[in-house]
């Protein structure tokens, strides 16, 4: 299975690199320097269907208003 991971070299070149396994070090795109792989975290996502996450749920119904009306001014 292949992965994109990070890599950074000493030169602080950041790089992404799609590879099979997780190998630690890369060569790197920019300068062909030897880079390491970076941590990275997840994005985390919270769905505003449900109700218990209020910003998530307010930003989705904003979202959803400003489609409508844009809709009505393109159909108008």
């Amino acid at each position: 299975m292949y992965r994109v991971y990070d890599y950074k070299c000493a030169n602080g070149h950041v790089n992404e690199h799609m590879v099979k396994g997780s190998p630690d070090t890369q060569k790197c795109k920019s300068c062909s320097a030897l880079s390491t792989r970076q941590l990275s975290s997840p994005r985390a996502l919270l769905e505003p269907f449900s109700g218990d996450f209020a910003g998530a749920s307010l930003k989705w119904a904003k979202q959803h208003e400003r489609a409508r009306v844009h809709e009505e001014k393109v159909n108008s």
